[in-house]
């Protein structure tokens, strides 16, 4: 386990996830982080930089290039390990499971080693001081590094990350994480519990923008991100990777609804 202290972080924070290979939306991600003023040391990602969609070492060298934190997603830990997938733990035969195979492949042609050896050296968990409050920051579980928490999980499965956060790095006051794609902000007995989202991917709302996560004077508020759509589409063209998660950046409606509690689909 690989813990990393960040320091003590005044003035905003920005917190997002998932850049997925989308350069278009990484872009958009550290310009707004200027022009909102946010301190480079202030800007921390989730994980999973590199995942669905078609530009992937552009998006690794910028997110290097910013000098953002960056806690190891499941995608970096495969990725730095050689392995044959994302490691998301997919039930064989999902939409999730089938469309993962292609675009991981892609990524693994196209991220050099140097970025995988990059990507081995994150830590599994960041903390920071802001505002008098301690903030652990993990991918999506810590007791399991995919585990896909929602806003309608279970008060046990909180509960049960929390204890296992608290165990490896000491007593905690909110947690900030990513993973399942979809942004939230849950009041749990422990603390604050913030899904600060992904930006890579738009939040299987039927809307092309995607989220991120500002954290200023201990409040929180889930920011929209807008970005070249058609730029991030036409990425994925070029890279032969139309089995669906491109349409998703237009429509706004995941192809793996499979993958969602049955409470957060759109269709039943």
């Amino acid at each position: 386990m690989r813990h990393e202290h960040i320091g003590i972080l005044d003035g905003p924070i920005l917190a997002f996830g998932g850049p997925y290979s989308n350069a278009q939306a990484t872009k958009a991600l550290f310009t707004r982080a200027k022009q909102l003023g946010v301190a480079r040391e202030n800007v921390i990602c989730t994980g999973d930089v590199v995942a669905y969609c078609g530009a992937p070492l552009a998006t690794v060298e910028m997110v290097r290039d910013s000098g953002c934190a960056v806690v190891a997603g499941n995608c970096e830990i495969q990725l730095a390990a050689g392995a044959m997938d994302c490691g998301c733990g997919f039930e064989d035969g999902t939409a999730c499971d089938l469309l993962s195979a292609g675009w991981f492949a892609y990524a693994s042609k196209h991220v050099p080693n140097s970025d995988c050896e990059w990507m081995g050296q994150c830590p599994d968990i960041i903390s920071f001081d802001h505002c008098g409050a301690w903030y652990a920051v993990i991918h999506g579980g810590f007791t399991d590094v995919a585990r896909f928490i929602w806003s309608t999980s279970d008060d046990a499965v909180f509960g049960e990350e929390w204890a296992a956060v608290e165990a490896a790095i000491g007593p905690v006051d909110h947690i900030i994480s990513g993973h399942s794609g979809i942004p939230f902000v849950r009041e749990t007995t422990n603390g604050r519990w913030i899904n600060a989202g992904v930006i890579g991917m738009p939040p299987h709302d039927q809307r092309q923008s995607t989220r991120y996560a500002m954290i200023e004077d201990g409040a929180v508020s889930i920011c929209e991100l807008e970005y070249d759509v058609e730029g991030a589409v036409a990425d994925m063209q070029q890279a032969g990777l139309i089995q669906g998660y491109d349409k998703s950046l237009v429509s706004g409606v995941w192809p793996s609804e499979d993958v969602l509690p049955q409470d957060l689909r759109l269709s039943f």
